[in-house]
């Protein structure tokens, strides 16, 4: 497998107060944690953030889960990623903002180096994420300008989305706008179009993080149609027209009940209808998820071939937030000869 993707957390995001060590209740395995995912509500999936975010409190710590996240993901087949963390949720043992995000970056180097030296060749970039229901969204967009020669390739707000507009963090969108910044914001996952709408009219996202609801504005033609008979409202028409990245992660929306099942995942509408959709795991451990495991899904659900997986990975490469001539070189020189020899190979 190919990948390009964003894997989109380190796990350490979750939509309560952080603590300092885990709660008594511990989730105790990789099962446990897929089990409180499934669930079906976005609050009780970002719930199981406590467990992970008790433990990340230490430089050592961080750079640990960032290197191993490299390592994983290379051993995955993903060849660029850009992996979100929220600075803000790791202080609790007196670390410094710049202090926690510098040892994931540390950690990003060393995975990579790692992963080189066993021969896989990946990419990281990091996105800054600040937490919607907080009022540090300024401090950290400042911080992702300030770091974006290091690694930090973009800036991001996330948790729970109703009561929790994205434009009460106007300043921080605007901040990065006019240091000719990038930034997503995740919507239209549990909530529905207003939140697309905010995200991108208000405050000018250049991604949307799931952004699964804008299907709420596109009518389908029926089944015997096919996608050509679809009529899209003015928010999906816009979105469609103007290319504007989805980040949809099959799993994850399932779990927090955003789809009923992955057969009947928007993707595979929106995927038809040529929306810029991309392929994401959303949170590895919570999902007990993988690029490969989202890309098989969609084999299964929608029966695609390596030339759909190429067009989602071509897509998700086209709308990296590092520079054009760089996504260009990743595209042309490993994207494509890889799935070049995939399909020989079939």
């Amino acid at each position: 497998m190919v990948g390009c993707g964003r894997p989109r957390s380190l796990s350490l995001l979750p939509n309560t107060a952080t603590r300092t060590c885990p709660p008594r209740t511990s989730v105790r395995s990789r099962a446990g944690f897929r089990d409180a995912a499934d669930s079906g509500s976005l609050v009780r999936y970002l719930d199981t953030f406590t467990h992970t975010v008790g433990v990340l409190q230490t430089p050592d710590a961080l750079a640990r889960v960032a290197s191993e996240c490299v390592e994983d993901l290379a051993a995955d087949g993903v060849v660029y990623a850009e992996v979100r963390f929220a600075p803000e949720l790791h202080v609790e043992r007196g670390l410094a903002l710049t202090e926690v995000i510098e040892a994931v970056l540390a950690g990003f180097a060393d995975g990579t180096a790692r992963a080189a030296a066993a021969g896989r060749q990946i990419r990281m970039g990091a996105l800054l994420t600040a937490m919607r229901h907080a009022a540090r969204s300024l401090e950290i967009a400042q911080l992702a300008i300030a770091y974006r020669d290091s690694g930090v390739v973009g800036f991001d707000i996330a948790g729970a989305e109703a009561g929790f507009p994205p434009t009460r963090h106007l300043d921080a969108f605007q901040h990065i706008q006019r240091e000719n910044g990038h930034f997503t914001i995740h919507a239209g996952e549990a909530f529905g179009l207003p939140s697309i709408w905010e995200a991108l009219q208000w405050c000018g996202a250049d991604r949307l993080g799931h952004g699964v609801r804008i299907v709420d504005d596109i009518t389908p033609p029926g089944a015997a149609g096919g996608a050509s008979g679809a009529r899209l409202g003015r928010l999906a028409a816009y979105v469609r027209d103007k290319r504007i990245p989805l980040e949809m992660a099959p799993s994850s929306n399932l779990q927090t009940g955003a789809v009923a099942s992955i057969a009947e995942h928007p993707i595979g509408l929106l995927r038809e209808l040529y929306f810029r959709v991309t392929v994401n795991t959303d949170n590895r451990l919570m999902s007990d998820t993988s690029m490969t495991r989202e890309m098989a899904l969609l084999v299964d659900a929608f029966h695609y071939g390596w030339r759909d997986l190429q067009w989602f990975t071509v897509n998700a490469m086209k709308s990296a937030f590092i520079p054009f001539d760089e996504r260009l070189a990743i595209i042309n020189d490993v994207i494509k000869p890889g799935y070049a020899k995939l399909m020989s190979d079939a």
